[in-house]
């Protein structure tokens, strides 16, 4: 895609959720969130409610219908509260379309402008897996505080919990379907196939999955691709597609440059994570190697650490942060390492099926 419309970045991920003012206050109360900007009634839109949420470089829109025909009300009833939309900045929106959309994508909305003035906003989108859009962003000639129809909300200055941008966003589609969705990134945007993990690197005595990791030229957009495989138990992925109603984003990685300081406030703020058993812990740095971050406090907060051959890195996921047992957050903090996590697949995996287990879905 760089050939044609270059990517400058993630410019959001849009919610659709059954109460944006509730979910606002989730995001802001328990993951430190600021609320930046606003569209709704008291702005003269009838149609939905937005609330604009940010940290360091992350940006949220969570989306309420008001009514129960809208798109937004009828995606939360077949899904739950989920993220639709994958939004990235680019230099021209239309010939982004254009040039997807001649590549093979389906287009789902045509190039729009909207303006106000601050300016003239340019959008457009094309469907992806599942019922997910891909969003392309156009914003040079736009200086307003998110687009045309909202006003900007009086924000506080706060670091918020130290999460700084988005460093992956992992998506489950159904069995067979993930080359073809490799291959759709590939021909339509110009993705590059980073790592492909099969069925005997991701699995546990229960359950397996294979997983592709798609990148853009630039390595700032990473979307990782997972489907079931066979095993002896439902896997999580499984599990998601029972729930989620089809395929969609499992889950997104914030980047942070603390992950101890930035996990300890989440807990403080009551956002519950996957347990890790202590025997995770012994003999780690004989695992991983010498790190610099104190083992006793990595065992205490359940932090994950992972080596390859440059550097290393420290992870760890929250439960899903729905009643389904859909979406969840991964918190990362890299130390050269570009990899996933794959020395810890294993623990995770089982980690996530003892909460299967207490759900009665294994």
């Amino acid at each position: 895609m760089s050939n044609f419309c270059p990517i400058k970045r993630f410019d959001h991920l849009e919610f659709y959720v059954g109460n944006a003012k509730q979910a606002a206050l989730f995001y802001s109360k328990g993951f430190g969130f600021t609320n930046t900007a606003y569209r709704g009634l008291e702005t003269g839109y009838r149609k939905a409610t937005s609330y604009v949420m940010e940290q360091g470089d992350i940006c949220l829109v969570l989306s309420t219908g008001l009514s129960p025909d809208h798109e937004i009300a009828q995606s939360v009833l077949q899904h739950g509260d989920a993220i639709a939309v994958i939004a990235l900045e680019v230099a021209d929106a239309a010939s982004a379309y254009r040039e997807s959309t001649a590549r093979g994508a389906v287009g789902a909305i045509p190039p729009t402008e909207e303006e106000d003035e601050s300016g003239v906003f340019r959008y457009c989108a094309i469907h992806a897996y599942g019922d997910t859009l891909i969003k392309f962003v156009e914003r040079s000639n736009y200086t307003g505080s998110f687009a045309p129809g909202f006003e900007p909300r009086q924000a506080s200055q706060s670091n918020g919990v130290g999460l700084k941008a988005i460093d992956h966003l992992v998506a489950n589609v159904e069995l067979g379907a993930m080359n073809r969705w490799a291959q759709f990134f590939s021909d339509t945007m110009g993705f590059d196939l980073l790592v492909h993990f099969d069925e005997q690197t991701i699995s546990t005595d229960y359950s397996a999955l294979k997983s592709k990791v798609m990148q853009d030229s630039t390595g700032k957009i990473k979307l990782p691709i997972n489907e079931p495989a066979q095993g002896k138990g439902k896997s999580q992925i499984e599990e998601y597609l029972e729930y989620n109603c089809g395929p969609g984003i499992q889950h997104v990685a914030y980047a942070t440059n603390n992950i101890i300081e930035t996990v300890s406030q989440l807990r403080a703020s009551g956002i519950e994570f996957l347990r890790i058993p202590k025997t995770y812990y012994h003999n780690l740095e004989k695992r991983v190697g010498k790190i610099d971050e104190p083992i006793e406090k990595l065992a205490e907060l359940g932090i994950l650490v992972d080596r390859d051959q440059d550097g290393y890195l420290l992870q760890i996921f929250t439960q899903p942060v729905e009643d389904r047992p859909t979406l969840f957050f991964e918190v990362i903090e890299r130390h050269g390492s570009q990899s996933f996590g794959e020395g810890n697949f294993k623990d995770l995996f089982e980690a996530i099926e003892r909460e299967q287990a207490q759900r009665g879905n294994l």
